[in-house]
């Protein structure tokens, strides 16, 4: 069953709506000359909402893929890519 069709993954698609509906009033702010403060609170929700579908795919990484590959006895390729993934945000 790929990720996508868990429960996950309708909860990982909504959140990605609500950065993208962030996103277009940022652009919408711009364009409309709005205020700097109202443009740096969409800014912090974008990263704010970000930073919760990072948090949730992760978990869901180590809940699923991660405990796959630990059962199969293949672990040093998704403890190689984990790592690298990791380290992109940290």
């Amino acid at each position: 069953m790929s990720h996508r069709e868990e429960p996950v993954g309708d909860e990982i698609a909504n959140r990605l709506a609500r950065v993208a509906g962030h996103a277009n009033s940022l652009k919408r702010f711009w364009d409309e000359g709005r205020e700097c403060d109202e443009m740096l609170t969409q800014i912090a929700a974008v990263r704010g909402a970000l930073d919760q579908i990072g948090r949730v795919i992760l978990e869901h990484h180590l809940e699923h893929c991660i405990r796959n590959a630990v059962e199969r006895g293949d672990t040093n390729e998704v403890i190689v890519d984990l790592k690298k993934s990791l380290s992109r945000r940290f």
